[in-house]
């Protein structure tokens, strides 16, 4: 195979830093922010939810700094399954490496069934599965057309997102300090509906279980060192990305979240619908539903679309590092690795029948075993930073050198690795979330298990096979 052939079946760098500003917006922005902010101020209250949100920034702020040095020092699509395998070790590389990429897979395959239902308030008549085949099948030509086409198409899925919350903060800012008038001549609540309750209301521990969930709903920024090995100028547009992400995520949702708290009560937010559509409705907003399931589903296919290209990545470079197999890490001519990209849109599909014939079951132990896989995703990419720091050093390598460093090492990476465990432990606590616990343990240990008693032998082979075919060669040229 000729050079210019090599070249063409691999990744290729065609997303730019808007690209990847938006794909980890499309990861963040979902349901989970648009419907469950609600729950958060219900059982925290309006002080406790905004200081659950900010916690939940702090600890992605330190994660994304970590990952900010290791996407730029080593721009890889695998990214921290890459570096976990590097610089913990290759079994724990390979454990969260299949945990991330199922975790995905099934979140896919979820945001499908909920964009599908969504659907039925416009056109109740019909079946939910027609629009899941719409939708799946509109995301899997985005995906297999390039990495650009699916950049472009994250860009505008989040725009929708990103301009429907800045007018919702627009508006509700106005409405909540009098400058609009509300709907049926209610008086502007200013700040009342913040000390009406108490400060916290149920009690720190409720504050400490929201914070769990809120945590969960910062997820998907990661996404940013996944795209790094197709991003142009890894060394600009991802310190630049992660900046952006980090700042305008924070704003956006601490923002919405206490315009939110203000404009309701918290025994009336999160009960029955979206605390936006609520708010909006109070303005009088016509039709208020209507604008908010519109971009409630633009918000599903934009994470369901970031995700199927997550895992699809994820996939590929699990087969790069042998620990899956070959034919997965095969890229066409359009820079897209089509195996990867077809097997994972396969298990989203089987997921998405779970989720109809299972739900209570099997379909919820997956979608337990996806939260939970970001989570140690976010742990990884943190431990990975203290150990790639350690070794650059001891290889003489000079911290001036990198071209993004993390500030107050090794405390600040340190803290992110003590923060995002006390997140995972915490989940034994919470008896809804205790479930992602039994799922993943036994999951990373048959994972451990596997690596041990397969990979590992087969790698070793193959580099004895190698080692011995390059001795051969030696021989044959002496």
């Amino acid at each position: 195979m000729n050079t210019t052939e090599h070249q063409t079946h691999e990744l290729k760098r065609t997303m730019k830093s808007r690209h990847l500003f938006m794909i980890s917006l499309g990861g963040v922005i979902g349901t989970g922010f648009f419907l469950g902010s609600g729950f958060t101020i219900h059982e925290a209250g309006p002080i406790g939810a905004i200081i659950a949100y900010l916690v939940g920034g702090f600890i992605m702020y330190l994660t994304m700094l970590c990952l900010g040095e290791l996407s730029v020092a080593m721009p890889v699509s695998g990214s921290f399954q890459t570096y976990t395998t590097k610089f913990i070790g290759p079994g724990t590389g390979f454990a969260i490496g299949w945990l991330y990429w199922l975790g995905w897979a099934v979140t896919v395959a979820l945001e499908f069934l909920a964009a599908g239902q969504l659907m039925q308030r416009w056109f109740p008549d019909s079946p939910v599965w027609m629009w899941c085949a719409i939708f799946a099948a509109f995301l899997f030509w985005l995906n297999a057309l390039s990495a650009r086409a699916f950049g472009e198409a994250e860009f505008w899925f989040s725009g929708i997102k990103v301009l429907a919350i800045i007018m919702f903060i627009v508006l509700g800012g106005a409405a909540m300090f009098g400058f609009i008038d509300m709907k049926g001549g209610q008086e502007a609540p200013f700040l009342a509906n913040f000390f009406a309750e108490g400060l916290f209301p149920n009690g720190i521990t409720a504050l400490l279980i929201t914070m769990i969930s809120v945590n969960f709903s910062f997820q998907g920024t990661e996404l940013i060192g996944i795209a790094a090995g197709e991003s142009e100028d890894p060394e600009k547009t991802i310190p630049r990305s992660i900046r952006q992400t980090v700042w305008r995520t924070l704003v956006f949702f601490v923002l919405s979240v206490s315009i939110v708290a203000a404009m309701i009560p918290m025994d009336k937010a999160g009960v029955v619908e979206s605390p936006f559509v609520v708010v909006l409705d109070s303005i009088g907003i016509p039709y208020a539903a209507d604008i908010m399931n519109f971009v409630i589903l633009t918000a599903l296919l934009s994470v369901a679309n970031s995700g199927l290209y997550a895992a699809t990545r994820m996939l590929y470079s699990l087969s790069k590092e042998g620990m899956a197999t070959g034919a997965l890490g095969k890229v066409n001519k359009r820079g897209v690795p089509m195996n990867a990209l077809v097997l994972t849109f396969c298990i989203a599909l089987l997921s998405l029948l779970s989720g109809v014939v299972a739900e209570e079951t099997v379909f919820m132990w997956l979608l337990s075993l996806a939260g939970l896989g970001a989570q140690v995703g976010w742990i990884a990419i943190t431990a990975s930073q203290l150990a790639f720091r350690r070794k650059y050093i001891r290889q003489g390598g000079r911290v001036e050198d990198l071209k993004f460093k993390t500030p107050l090492y090794p405390f600040l990476p340190g803290l992110a690795v003590t923060l995002n465990s006390i997140v995972l432990i915490s989940l034994a606590f919470d008896a809804e979330q205790r479930v992602a616990l039994y799922c993943g343990v036994p999951f990373m240990i048959a994972c451990y298990l596997i690596y041990h008693l397969r990979i590992k032998k087969k790698q070793n082979t193959v580099s004895q096979h190698q080692e011995i075919q390059l001795n051969s060669d030696k021989k044959m040229v002496i």
